[in-house]
């Protein structure tokens, strides 16, 4: 990895491979993108924006179906797609899914507007440039580049990690084929006051719009993004919802590595009477008091939702979805 710190820094500034100190955690400054391949201010076309589709999105969903299942994906888009902007594909570190290119097109065929995470873990810089041709000759999908977690040692010891290129690098290329390319940023992760530095170093290569990860607080984003613009900052960002509404789904937010999500928020909602209605309420007071600050375009639904069903979880997700655009005002 050329253009650290790594997103995944765990707060107490230890790997997220290995019980040790962070090499990144040392740091003091970035590299200069400069000296690399990337360019400062890189030549592309028009950006290819389809007609119609709302660019950046308000409402931002993660889409959770499991792997390499086109009708559950399918049924699950179909759900989702009246309640937001867009859906959101990851890239897991455990499951072999869909080439990215391929759930573009298997989202948008169900009624929305794609974004795909592209990470670097299990490709080549080959494989990496094939699918963002793929992506730009359909013209359908936001990609999201990362550099993507390791793989753990327990999860296919057999396959080794790629990583010819990191999130940074890969999305200058992204950006010369002149895609929708939005990059990720995590506030909270050592080393923090290099984290605004960071996300204004993608956007010199070509990016358009940063996604941050999940902040214990309102004010913990506002301190960030008043850094990052200071730092020169320019392209608008989405910030990151939690939802959850179960023990299990609380746990898989808070098992990420760098993310903080305060321990107040989990408790009350884990202790309410009605945890589903109280998970859904928080989160859209969360969104909606994240909308207002400054340089915040829109959010992105994140989280397990529910650990009861893939159907459960995607009505809650919708729900919420819905209550935002009543608090907020449709746009459409």
């Amino acid at each position: 990895m050329v253009f650290g710190p790594c997103g995944g820094v765990r707060t107490d500034g230890t790997c997220e491979m290995l019980p040790t100190p962070c090499v990144f955690d040392a740091l003091t400054d970035l590299p200069d993108h400069s000296v690399d391949e990337a360019p400062s201010t890189p030549s592309f076309g028009p950006l290819l924006q389809p007609p119609g589709v709302e660019w950046p999105p308000m409402i931002l969903t993660d889409l959770s179906t499991p792997p390499a299942d086109a009708s559950a994906l399918r049924s699950t888009v179909r759900r989702l797609a009246p309640s937001c902007d867009a859906v959101l594909v990851g890239d897991h570190q455990d499951r072999v899914d869909f080439p990215p290119s391929t759930l573009a097109r298997l989202i948008a065929d169900a009624g929305a507007v794609p974004w795909v995470t592209l990470a670097c873990r299990d490709r080549n810089r080959i494989t990496l440039e094939q699918e963002l041709r793929a992506l730009a000759l359909d013209r359908l999908a936001t990609v999201l580049c990362v550099t993507g977690d390791g793989r753990a040692y327990d999860v296919r010891p057999d396959i080794t990690q790629a990583f010819d290129l990191d999130g940074t690098r890969l999305a200058g290329l992204a950006a010369s084929l002149g895609l929708r390319v939005a990059v990720a940023e995590t506030p909270t992760a050592p080393p923090r006051a290099l984290r605004p530095k960071r996300l204004v170093q993608k956007q010199q290569v070509g990016a358009q719009l940063g996604c941050l990860n999940h902040v214990p607080s309102v004010a913990h984003l506002t301190a960030f993004l008043e850094a990052a613009r200071a730092a020169g900052l320019r392209m608008p960002v989405i910030a990151s919802v939690v939802v959850f509404t179960d023990h299990r789904s609380a746990a898989a937010l808070t098992a990420l590595p760098g993310l903080t999500i305060a321990p107040e928020r989990i408790e009350a909602v884990l202790t309410a009477a009605d945890p589903v209605e109280a998970g859904m309420t928080a989160a859209v007071d969360e969104a909606v008091q994240l909308l207002q600050v400054p340089g915040v375009a829109g959010v992105n639904l994140s989280g397990l939702a529910s650990a009861q069903s893939m159907l459960a979880a995607a009505e809650i997700q919708a729900d919420i979805g819905h209550r935002i655009r009543t608090a907020r005002g449709d746009r459409q």
